[in-house]
């Protein structure tokens, strides 16, 4: 009788993270988990094989935000795994549950060349690692790091040696439960009748209220609770950068609250005597510290209040619930008020006014990046998922005031650029019928473009604007502010379109608008990928340089 042929522990380990519902893995092969992935490519899972291990984890933070749930990567070990650096203290501060199938080297060579002690690599960006080495306990060990990403939605780094993962497998034949199965699902939590008595009294002594949301409020599906509330206190509306778009069709929203903030909505922060922050982590770029609302009290209602976030005192006041139920409970608190801050004349400030209404002399043959947002703005599809990378030109980007929070993807939490182009992977992989929009500037994206093969290749929808001033914007403002040179910050123009057109995509220059609702049609009908580059000027400074450096507008305005 012929003997059956025993499974390797890859084989079985692929079959326990499938059963994880990983559906989509972004991957970089090696040595130390293309065995692994090969196989968990024949589970059923899809495989997008990247060309950087930075933007396999980039990728799949993407991926996890807009699906609320764990993104997966997996990259070879050693030089595969330090790749991952810059990525994982973003994924950790951004409260994104990742799971990432690393690999070891091998425990039976005395040298391997590309052994690294990883352990301490990823823990040192507040990640977590698993380094397994038994095999009849790795099934249950896969399932309790997913649980873990999970619950503390962080990422789980798995390092497995790659000999072992070759052994035959002498273990039983059924997996453990999975961790989706196992995962606690309390209910949201109620606020405590004292505490919406407390709230309530100083709302209601407030004659200015700002009711500002954060990504707390989105989840916990607040936003309708967070209008009424406004309606109620007649108040204005605000999210942070995350969040923001969750109110674009309310006339009193004012806006991002933070470093982003438009014209009228830091006229009328200044003004606020209250602020309710509502599933917010009370950041400093959002103004958490009062930096933009130096007159306001602030309410914090969140399941985790805090006093002290990022080095400074932020909400004195608190209400410990879900946000939902601890905004709706407020409001039934409220007394009705005859009048309130709410007018037309506030409605029509917010509606006419520009975000930034700076003045700029602009260089023939370039753009003005306010100029390029709005026709944007006014041509693209409501549709499309929009995805706003990180550096100088995402303040511009940010101003679309019609997107959307559910079609407007931004995750900035270690300031990090490089990642838009990842990030633009991993929603069309999570959004395979929808056209992706990628914003980006040419520093950001000259970082990782040869990803755009990976775009090509796997055929992702994925329409990429490059905002290029032939420079690092940020550093170039900023030296120019301080007096310093601008070597090492400016570079020239980069022919994107040629670049793209060499990945076998297709590339447009633009130094005039005129066309972009004509090439928008052309796109919606044909999909597929491309990159427009757009020439703009370097001599338009964003408001939050301008806030921060603010010599830098006087000295290159003219």
């Amino acid at each position: 009788m012929k003997n059956e042929v025993k499974p390797r522990l890859y084989d079985v380990l692929a079959k326990a993270f499938a059963q994880e519902r990983v559906r989509t893995c972004f991957a970089l092969l090696g040595d130390a988990n293309m065995n692994w992935a090969s196989r968990l490519s024949e589970e059923g899972c899809r495989m997008v094989y990247v060309r950087h291990e930075h933007c396999a984890l980039a990728a799949a933070m993407a991926y996890s935000r807009k699906n609320w749930d764990v993104g997966m990567a997996t990259v070879t070990c050693g030089s595969g795994v330090t790749q991952l650096i810059t990525a994982l203290p973003a994924a950790v501060r951004a409260h994104l549950p990742i799971v990432v199938f690393a690999g070891e080297p091998p425990l039976k060579s005395g040298w391997y060349n590309q052994e690294i002690d990883q352990a301490p690599l990823i823990t040192a960006t507040g990640a977590a690692y698993h380094s397994l080495h038994m095999p009849e306990r790795m099934p249950v060990a896969v399932r309790d790091a997913f649980l873990q990403a999970r619950r503390e939605r962080r990422p789980v780094v798995i390092g497995i040696p790659f000999d072992l993962q070759a052994r035959p497998w002498d273990g039983p034949a059924d997996l453990p439960t999975p961790s989706h199965r196992l995962l606690p699902r309390p209910s949201p939590i109620p606020p405590h009748p004292d505490d919406v008595a407390a709230a309530a009294h100083l709302v209601a002594g407030a004659e200015r209220v700002v009711v500002l949301a954060g990504l707390g409020a989105v989840e916990a599906g607040a936003a309708g609770a967070c209008r009424a509330l406004a309606a109620k206190t007649g108040g204005l509306l605000s999210t942070t950068l995350p969040a923001r778009g969750l109110f674009h069709d309310d006339p009193f929203c004012i806006g991002i609250s933070g470093s982003f903030t438009p014209e009228a909505g830091l006229e009328y922060l200044a003004q606020a005597d209250l602020v309710v922050a509502v599933g917010c982590s009370l950041a400093y770029h959002a103004g958490g510290g009062g930096q933009l609302w130096p007159k306001a009290n602030m309410l914090q209602i969140d399941v985790d209040p805090v006093a002290v976030s990022q080095g400074q005192e932020v909400a004195r006041h608190h209400l410990r619930a879900d946000a939902r139920l601890g905004v709706e409970a407020l409001t039934a608190a409220l007394p009705i008020r005859n009048e309130g801050w709410r007018s037309e004349a506030i409605a029509a400030r917010i509606r006419d006014s520009k975000p930034d209404g700076h003045v700029f002399e602009i260089e023939p043959g370039l753009l003005d990046p306010r100029d390029v947002v709005e026709a944007l703005e006014r041509a693209l599809p409501h549709d499309w998922e929009i995805v706003n990378s990180s550096g100088h030109c995402s303040w511009f980007f940010a101003q679309m005031p019609s997107r959307p929070q559910e079609r407007f993807l931004t995750i900035r939490e270690f300031g990090a650029i490089g990642n838009g182009i990842s990030f633009a992977m991993g929603v069309a992989a999570a959004r395979p019928d929808r056209k992706v929009v990628l914003f980006d500037g040419d520093g950001s994206l000259m970082m990782h473009v040869q990803e755009l093969e990976t775009i090509q290749r796997h055929r992702l929808n994925i329409l990429i604007v490059v905002m290029n001033d032939g420079a690092y914007g940020s550093e170039l403002h900023k030296l120019r502010a301080e007096g310093m040179s601008e070597d090492g910050s400016v570079f020239g123009y980069c022919d994107f379109a040629g670049v793209a057109r060499g990945f076998g995509l297709e590339g447009k220059t633009f130094t005039k608008l005129d066309d972009v609702p004509k090439f928008v049609a052309e796109f919606a009908a044909s999909g597929g990928a491309a990159v427009w580059d757009f020439r703009v000027s370097a001599k338009v400074v964003s408001p939050s340089i301008r806030r921060a450096h603010p010599h830098s507008a006087e000295k290159k305005a003219h």
